[in-house]
């Protein structure tokens, strides 16, 4: 885990750091570069580019941004079987959707999609995963051991293997609404390894008790990029110590997740706040919150451009949760 004291200083001979940003384009797969587009709802445009891909959330913009991920270095693409990749410049992104209808529920979709991912990961120069994104159905449904985001950390984990042997990525697992119940992942992987970073506000995810489910989440709460320019930052909720605070408490919750979110910072010795270069996400579970969701984070992070999304937070008494990047 990375130390606060540490001097993490910018490592220019690595690969630098995709760009990420939102903007309204049309031509994002046209340009130079370009590693991923991303669409978000039932809006979105269809694509046969194995770069592009719609994600099952719905964006409170109308018209919704793309985001767009570039890398410095020609870029190459491809689709074996399940699996879409695209690598350029020392990177890789590579996603999956799978249907839980053909898998037998959530945990085998999960299951399946790791080991596929993790066979995919075998062939690449690119192994080093850093960051992926888990978008689930009804990811708050059923009770106990049965709910399904559990569920989906068990399947998870029996597909993973020894995957993430050397430590886990920064991750993000929502619940999305759409119509059909798909699993979809995502992720960005480099020819170099990162840093993990852990919140010292937060017990980490993998440390989590047995009240969380047989299977402990497996994620780190951010990644130092392996240059050094950038934090990843994991889905950050207002959970203190492993329990969640302010329970129906809307801006008591954002406040929260933005304390944990400055401490994340601080602990990676990147600098304080966010700026206009750091995008952010933040998924509402209650559409009606979306507004002063939104109206909050103009004034608590003026200029720093965040999508709001609906998306439900894996546990269902969390109303709002944030990922991101933050550059040097």
């Amino acid at each position: 885990m990375v130390q606060a004291s540490e001097n993490l200083q910018i490592k220019p001979d690595l690969p630098r750091t995709p760009r990420v940003t939102y903007r309204m384009t049309a031509s994002a797969l046209a340009e130079a570069g370009t590693l991923a587009a991303f669409g978000f709802g039932a809006g979105a445009p269809e694509s046969d580019d194995p770069r592009w891909l719609c994600v099952p959330l719905e964006c409170f913009d109308a018209p919704a941004p793309l985001e767009v991920w570039q890398v410095d270095g020609e870029v190459v693409c491809g689709r074996p079987h399940n699996v879409r990749w695209s690598a350029g410049g020392g990177w890789l992104f590579a996603s999956i959707e799978l249907d839980e209808r053909m898998t037998g529920g959530i945990e085998g979709a999960a299951q399946q999609a790791y080991a596929e991912l993790h066979q995919f990961m075998r062939t690449r120069d690119e192994r080093c995963v850093l960051r992926i994104w888990n978008y689930v159905a009804d990811i708050n449904a059923g009770d106990g051991d049965t709910e399904r985001y559990k569920q989906f950390c068990d399947g998870r984990a029996a597909g993973c293997g020894d995957f993430f042997a050397d430590g886990f990525p920064a991750a993000t697992a929502i619940g999305h609404h759409h119509r059909d119940p798909i699993l979809q992942i995502y992720l960005l992987a480099c020819v170099d390894g990162g840093a993990a970073v852990e919140n010292p506000r937060q017990i980490s995810a993998w440390r989590y008790p047995r009240q969380y489910g047989r299977t402990s989440p497996g994620f780190a709460r951010g990644m130092l990029m392996p240059a050094r320019d950038a934090l990843a930052i994991s889905g950050t909720a207002a959970v203190v110590g492993h329990a969640s605070a302010h329970e129906g408490n809307l801006e008591a919750q954002l406040e929260e997740t933005l304390l944990n979110l400055e401490s994340l910072l601080a602990t990676a010795d990147m600098p304080a706040g966010f700026d206009t270069h750091s995008p952010l996400k933040t998924y509402v579970r209650h559409a009606t919150d979306a507004g002063r969701i939104g109206e909050m984070l103009k004034r608590r992070l003026p200029g720093v451009p965040v999508l709001l999304l609906h998306g439900d937070v894996c546990r269902r008494e969390l109303l709002v949760e944030i990922d991101g990047w933050r550059f040097k």
